[in-house]
């Protein structure tokens, strides 16, 4: 909790301090900048003009390695203490293609659909009878679209280059929660694979979020907070914890068309509340739903590419490399090495 208080205070002095820059006009905040998007890692962060659309590619992947314990580090004999197997590594890769349309100046109405893969690498320890380790290595992976989301940005308020807009949103359980393969103790048998490997949550949920924006003559930056909110148990018998978000970027435009960014970034999720009766718990550190959620602080520094003219106007280039800063997860998960996000937005 003091490292959220932390990041929070240092967040809003760099809002305080360049935002001040120069705000003293009537001017609206404009998007015909290459920073007037956040980086592209942000979702939600930015409303349209009346009758404008935007269609969005996104593609985000996400490598996760070693193992951690609450605060600390750990190693797999420290999982073998009460798991038959440890995680070795995971990767997600995430196809994610997004709608925007504004009926006016005031709302804009957004759609979000995504295609995930997972792969995990894991190793099983058995003792024989003299007491030999006997580890086996396997991996298992699991791909499909995932839930739709859907939402309404509202502008509250545009004046002095300075824009402020909530957004409210609903998830729709469309992903999959049955997603299995085989496994060395499944008998050549595909079984259902643990929490993290499936693609959707099951469950109905809600998004709350809140975003400002503020421009002045070479700077750029935001703020965002939001909370999403799983409604429902889900078939399994299992809800996914809730999830929060404070996020905070600074952009500057090297010229008209070409911007660099650097963000902060802090994530809490709740652990799973409930299981599914078909996931044996002692087996491994994903199957255990107390292994699930916890607090990670992350820096991000990326950059976006604008069209300004001819042909290609309104064309968005976005890239955004996300490394961890602090991670303490609920129980024993893989850390997280880095995520890099990439798209493409046009707007006509």
């Amino acid at each position: 909790m003091k490292n959220i208080i932390k990041l929070a205070l240092v967040l809003l002095s760099l809002q305080q301090v360049t935002a001040q820059e120069d705000h003293t006009t009537e001017e609206l905040w404009v998007s015909n900048r290459a920073s007037s998007h956040a980086p592209i890692g942000v979702m939600g962060d930015h409303t349209h003009h009346k009758g404008e659309f935007m269609v969005s590619y996104r593609y985000m992947t996400m490598q996760m390695k070693d193992l951690r314990y609450q605060d600390k580090d750990v190693s797999e004999d420290f999982v073998y203490q009460n798991y038959m197997i440890a995680p070795q590594t995971m990767t997600m890769g995430m196809h994610m293609l997004g709608l925007m349309y504004a009926p006016t100046d005031k709302l804009t109405f957004m759609a979000m659909a995504n295609y995930t893969t997972n792969d995990m690498d894991l190793k099983m320890r058995m003792t024989d009878d003299m007491g030999m380790a006997m580890d086996t290595d396997f991996s298992t992976s699991s791909s499909g679209f995932g839930d739709v989301y859907v939402a309404a940005l509202f502008q509250l308020w545009n004046k002095n280059q300075q824009e402020l807009h909530g957004e409210i949103g609903f998830g729709l359980p469309t992903g999959s929660i049955e997603q299995e393969d085989v496994t060395p103790m499944s008998n050549g048998n595909d079984v259902i694979l643990p929490y993290p490997m499936q693609i959707g949550s099951g469950s109905f949920s809600t998004k709350i979020g809140m975003t400002y924006l503020w421009q002045a003559e070479k700077l750029s930056g935001g703020a965002q907070a939001n909370t999403k909110f799983f409604l429902n148990e889900n078939d399994n018998n299992y809800r996914l914890g809730n999830q929060y978000l404070a996020t905070s970027w600074l952009a500057m435009d090297a010229t008209d068309f070409f911007s660099f960014s650097v963000r902060a970034e802090a994530k809490f999720a709740e652990e799973i509340d409930g299981s599914n009766p078909d996931l044996n718990r002692t087996m491994v550190t994903t199957a255990n739903p107390d292994n699930f959620g916890g607090l990670q602080l992350n820096y991000a520094l990326g950059a976006n590419y604008y069209f300004t003219k001819n042909t290609l106007k309104g064309l968005r280039f976005g890239a955004e490399m996300v490394l961890p800063a602090y991670q303490e997860p609920n129980g024993i998960q893989l850390k997280q090495k880095y995520t890099l996000n990439l798209g493409t937005q046009y707007s006509f």
